[in-house]
């Protein structure tokens, strides 16, 4: 099984956010961001990810295309690699077609673990400012918006976001950990309110594939793994 981690979860906390019009004062901004991630209902993008282990020579890259909805709802379709992470709500899969493996998560214990990253919290409320002072333009006319989570998380330990000055578009999301290895997300092609319907975020277990449950939605990435 490949190590996913918190790569696919992370960006819906703000690839949701959509166009925001970025004020120059932090906290304004977060509550901007509050505002326009109360008014989206579905989103979906194009990604490209990166992993950045610190003993790692070469970083872990992936493609494809992510839909999210309100509530714990999301389905990324991998390219690179070929692999699909799908959430209805309730249950989450992760199917490997090249190992013929379907991993089972629970998606209401994600939901319990990550709340505003599963459409159901509040930004100010789980998470506080690194940088308060006014934000200053970065390369790329970009500003950069760094937040670290108010209660401890092992796989957050910052996160960074990078936004468009001309569209205030979230165009990269950097997640630390606390080992220091950064998971990167850029989004493209950004689509919000499209109606996407519930039934997009079911999944069918083809017939032949192993079915591997696991005891909690926190063991994705390769801890807790039972066979049943």
């Amino acid at each position: 099984m490949k190590n996913i981690g918190i790569i696919p979860i992370v960006p819906f906390l703000f690839a949701f956010m959509g166009s925001i019009g970025l004020a120059m004062e932090p906290r304004a901004l977060l509550i901007e961001i509050q505002n326009r991630y109360e008014e989206t209902r579905d989103l979906e993008a194009s990604f490209i990810q990166e992993y950045v282990g610190k003993v790692m020579r070469q970083p872990q890259r992936s493609e494809g295309k992510v839909y999210f909805k309100k509530r714990g709802m999301m389905r990324w379709d991998y390219k690179i690699p070929d692999q699909k992470l799908i959430s209805d709500g309730k249950t989450l899969w992760l199917y490997q077609p090249e190992e013929k493996q379907v991993f089972v998560y629970s998606a209401e214990e994600m939901i319990k673990e990550f709340g505003f990253l599963a459409g159901v919290g509040d930004l100010s409320r789980d998470f506080k400012l690194l940088n308060p002072q006014e934000l200053a333009l970065e390369k790329e006319n970009t500003y950069v918006l760094d937040l670290t989570p108010r209660e401890t998380h092992p796989a957050v330990s910052r996160i960074s976001l990078r936004v468009d000055q001309k569209t205030y578009h979230i165009v990269q999301v950097d997640v630390i950990d606390g080992l220091g290895n950064v998971t990167r997300t850029r989004l493209t092609e950004i689509r919000t309110n499209q109606g996407l319907p519930d039934s997009f975020f079911q999944f069918k277990i083809p017939p032949g594939v192993e079915v591997i449950k696991t005891p909690s939605s926190s063991s994705v990435g390769g801890k807790g793994i039972q066979k049943k």
